[in-house]
């Protein structure tokens, strides 16, 4: 935790921290990778490395040693922009693999013309009776903690059934509820007659644009619309009366793509993919649907996140990142 708060600079980084996730580190070097395997062939590496910029390249040739010492390849993901000059001297092939989008919060206000359905929306959900509440923090007699677990837990099932048999749930790329880390998450709950009908799940952001992440968010299928808008609102609320800075909405895949983001040592292969997936996978991930959900909130920063390959691109490790992330 705090390698992260001296070195990370990725909005997504305290990802890392998800349970499943190994971390990779050598002794002398104040710096850490986030891993996962995949199969026998390949290591999928998140969000770049976590060092200062002097040890980076340090750090990532371990790494890469580390890999094929069990004769696996490394594929990674979500990197920034400033990554990507050191996976392309290394010889990885780095190609845009989506979006991130965030808001300043200073002076931030859904007024005007703009934001009309959103502050509708916001408006119903009140009418409608909801309440939020931050878990931990507010002292509120509606909720149940002993049942709240269980109630959000069969939340995410009625969500994800909602979504449609052929729509995956995004995994290592997304938080999580439980696990190590849980307690340096914030999660705000929307409640009716004690119920939880919606809920969204904030992570601390490092590095120059510190803030939270709007990471995990569930709605429950009858939940009145608004319920998502209203606990944001409530959270940012509590969020720039603190000082923080940055309100992230994290990373979308398959949106935001352009040549003007491509890097020279890009897969025209892996550009096709994902091309391929952009203009035709609303049913196996629904990226379009994600996107305008966060445009809503008039982000001003978006930026290119991408993904590199060690040793070039075969059909087999982009099926193997696929199936990690569970796009496909």
């Amino acid at each position: 935790m705090d390698l992260l708060a001296r070195h990370a600079q990725n909005p997504s980084a305290f990802l890392a921290l998800n349970s499943d996730t190994r971390i990779f580190s050598v002794p002398g070097v104040d710096g850490a990778i986030a891993y996962r395997p995949a199969g026998r062939r390949f290591l999928i590496q998140f969000g770049g490395v976590f060092a200062a910029p002097s040890e980076q390249g340090i750090l990532l040739r371990e790494f890469l040693d580390f890999g094929r010492e069990s004769k696996r390849r490394t594929i990674a993901v979500q990197l920034t922009p400033e990554d990507t000059r050191l996976y392309a001297e290394l010889d990885f092939t780095v190609n845009q693999f989506g979006s991130d989008y965030a808001r300043r919060l200073d002076g931030f206000n859904v007024a005007g013309k703009k934001y009309v359905q959103l502050r509708n929306k916001v408006s119903r959900a009140r009418r409608e009776g909801l309440q939020v509440v931050e878990v931990g923090t507010d002292d509120v007699d509606a909720v149940d903690v002993t049942r709240l677990d269980q109630q959000l837990d069969a939340l995410d099932k009625s969500w994800l059934r909602a979504k449609g048999r052929h729509v995956r749930e995004l995994a290592f790329m997304v938080g999580e509820r439980d696990g190590a880390a849980a307690g340096l998450r914030r999660l705000f709950v929307a409640l009716k007659d004690g119920d939880p009908l919606a809920y969204v799940s904030f992570s601390p952001v490092y590095g120059e644009r510190a803030g939270w992440l709007h990471d995990l968010s569930r709605r429950a299928p009858d939940a009145p619309p608004g319920a998502l808008e209203l606990i944001v609102l409530t959270a940012v609320e509590r969020f720039r009366a603190e000082g923080a800075a940055h309100l992230h909405f994290g990373f979308t895949p398959f949106v935001g793509l352009s040549q003007d983001h491509e890097c020279a040592a890009r897969s025209k292969l892996v550009s096709r993919v994902i091309r391929l997936i952009a203009d035709h996978g609303t049913g196996i991930y629904p990226a379009a649907t994600q996107v305008a959900y966060k445009e809503k909130w008039g982000p001003d920063i978006i930026e290119p996140e991408y993904l590199a390959f060690q040793g070039g691109v075969s059909v087999r490790a982009v099926w193997s990142l696929l199936r990690l992330t569970n796009i496909v």
